[in-house]
């Protein structure tokens, strides 16, 4: 536990430097002054953000930390607003690298010898390692910022390590809302391109008359409004990776010049005769299904199979019911410090009304669900009225749960009542839940396989 800073002076001999003890300890410490620019910074603050001294001081906190209570529940600005101390309190921040680091925070006002506010201190301490072995010792799997408890994902993460030290290309399958960005992000930041840059690009969202240009750049005088040279996303992504979001949106005759790419590492700008070189990793991430879409000639055969190589399928959040209360309980921790609320959790009726839920937007969705709940909620626990309006159980509607019911009778009574409604036929029922037969047949405890033609 980090101690309290309290108000005082110290003095020390002649001969011994304050900056010097301050470097010698395990926790980081900066100071601010009035204007939030950074006056101090030890080595330990240097080495648990992965932020060097001299890029840190004479720059505001800010911007330096990316914390998740920069914006709104600054405990430094509450303590020198309230002259008040602050101890222990929870947050994290962003490193240079992109990842999260938690942290355990204390601040205090700063005064001068004649007691004038002139700043705050900060002390802070890496919880990282405490945070990764609650997390085991609680059966969860963690790596970068993916967490789960399901098969299915650990599956996946058990592969990314290997995926990541490799230079082939990754096709990333799934729904939307599944992930497929943060499980790109990750294969980056454990690559040996994880010190280069990591380009998105969204293939559904720029018309294809922009959809070139942006990504293979263009020279001056290609067209009308083309004033100076514009690099692409691929020169952008120069030593590090580029993922191509919803690649199934791709237009036809770009995925001709993408072949090319992958084949060649060579790119053309619009107007040029001369090619450019590039040294990228390219992962594909789409929700459609390109291996129908090709042999229905709607996707370049060619390029589905050199993109093929490595292919991740990530299960939709309807497949992986045990990660919901697991991730539930992330996303509050993470508004909680994000909006300064102080709530506990989730009720038991909206517990059951979330692992209920179809989840079309998969994770996604979850997410925005409960930042839409604590918004609503600031303490104590997150109760039915919190939730969005459709999520709000239906009066006419039966039942599906009760208090006590396990986890594999809630699962029981949810395949029970699709079977129902699709008139006894279990696989109907498999096509409506999004899961397969033996799955189902697991669910039932049924020992015989829904029958082929039921």
């Amino acid at each position: 536990m980090l101690a309290p800073i309290k108000e005082y002076t110290m003095t020390f001999p002649g001969h011994i430097h304050c900056d010097s003890i301050m470097d010698s300890l395990a926790d980081g410490v900066f100071t601010v002054d009035k204007d939030w620019t950074i006056t101090f910074f030890n080595r330990a603050a240097a080495n648990i953000t992965g932020i060097p001294v001299e890029q840190a001081v004479g720059r505001k906190c800010r911007d330096v930390f990316h914390s998740s209570i920069c914006d709104g529940a600054c405990a430094l600005k509450t303590c020198m607003e309230q002259n008040l101390s602050m101890t222990n309190k929870s947050i994290h921040i962003v490193g240079p690298d992109g990842k999260r680091i938690p942290l355990s925070i204390s601040a205090s006002p700063l005064r001068d010898k004649d007691g004038r506010l002139i700043g705050g201190v900060e002390t802070f301490r890496d919880l990282s390692d405490i945070s990764l072995m609650r997390r085991q010792l609680q059966g969860e799997r963690t790596l970068e910022d993916i967490i789960t408890r399901s098969r299915g994902m650990t599956r996946v993460l058990d592969i990314l390590p290997r995926i990541a030290a490799s230079r082939t290309s990754v096709l990333l399958l799934g729904e939307s809302g599944t992930g497929k960005e943060l499980v790109a992000r990750a294969i980056h930041n454990m690559s040996p391109r994880k010190n280069g840059p990591f380009v998105t690009v969204n293939c559904g969202a720029l018309p294809e008359t922009l959809m070139e240009s942006e990504l293979f750049g263009y020279k001056k005088g290609a067209f009308t409004d083309a004033k100076t040279d514009h690099k692409g996303k691929f020169q952008a992504a120069h030593k590090g990776t580029i993922l191509l979001d919803e690649l199934g949106d791709l237009p036809y005759r770009l995925q001709v010049k993408l072949l090319r790419v992958l084949q060649d590492m060579i790119v053309e700008p619009l107007g040029s005769s001369n090619a450019v070189a590039v040294d990228v990793r390219v992962i594909a991430a789409t929700n459609l299904d390109l291996e129908a879409m090709a042999a229905a000639g709607q996707f370049r055969q060619d390029l589905f199979y050199r993109l093929n190589v490595a292919r991740i399928a990530l299960p939709s959040l309807r497949e992986r019911p045990e990660d919901i209360p697991l991730l539930a309980r992330h996303f509050i921790e993470h508004f909680n410090a994000v909006q300064a609320s102080q709530v506990e959790g989730l009720s038991e009726d909206v517990t059951f009304l979330l692992l209920r839920h179809n989840y079309p937007g998969n994770v996604r969705e979850l997410r925005n669900i409960l930042e839409y709940a604590t918004l609503l909620q600031h303490k104590g626990f997150i109760q039915v009225e919190h939730l969005p309006e459709y999520l709000h159980p239906d009066p006419q509607q039966p039942t599906l749960t009760r208090p006590g019911m396990t986890l594999r009778e809630i699962k029981r009574q949810a395949a029970l009542q699709s079977i129902k409604r699709n008139g006894g036929r279990k696989m109907a029922a498999c096509r409506e839940l999004g899961i397969s037969k033996d799955t189902l047949r697991r669910i039932l405890g049924d020992e015989q396989a829904p029958p082929q033609g039921a």
